[in-house]
């Protein structure tokens, strides 16, 4: 089941986490996030799984960036979310999908027990102006049934901000 939006209101503090919470983001079932004003982008021409990729970050100022397209643009919210016994769920909002942005390219499935920003994997199909603190995109939290492990990663939780691909971790791991 999906959580209404009275319902996570009504669970904030207790097992949902948003910080800084603002109630005129709240819809009828889910919450809106925001963007960052940071942006990362790889530096590499060909990215390898089993390497740690190279990184630059740009700031997105306050009168606008243009994105083009053919690029992947890693970004962040500004909200951090922690969740204990939900499973979170990230999806753009259909206003951004309708300009050709996608916020999330594959990853928009939360663990139950994920803490920390959420890393958006942005593209565009032409080229866009973005505003940072514009909400991006939302969150909603589906109940999770039976025994469950709280999500942990060396990889991912507890992020302080974007994170680029650590899957060459998984490659160091399995030497």
């Amino acid at each position: 089941m999906i959580l209404s939006g009275r319902e996570i209101k009504r669970r904030l503090g207790k097992d949902i986490f948003i910080e800084p919470y603002n109630s005129q983001q709240l819809g009828p079932n889910s919450y809106n996030l925001r963007l960052h004003n940071e942006l990362m982008l790889y530096e590499d021409q060909l990215l390898d799984m089993k390497q740690k990729p190279n990184v630059r970050t740009i700031i997105i100022p306050q009168e606008g960036l243009v994105l083009e397209p053919g690029i992947l643009y890693l970004a962040r919210t500004v909200e951090h979310t922690k969740t204990t016994s939900c499973v979170p769920m990230l999806e753009g909002r259909s206003s951004i999908g309708r300009l050709g942005l996608f916020i999330h390219i594959t990853a928009g499935f939360g663990d139950v027990g994920f803490c920390g920003y959420w890393t958006l994997e942005m593209f565009c199909v032409k080229p866009i102006r973005i505003y940072p603190n514009v909400e991006i995109c939302q969150v909603f939290y589906h109940t999770i049934e039976g025994d469950f492990d709280q999500y942990s990663s060396n990889k991912y939780q507890n992020n302080q901000g974007i994170q680029p691909s650590m899957l060459y971790k998984d490659f160091e791991n399995s030497l």
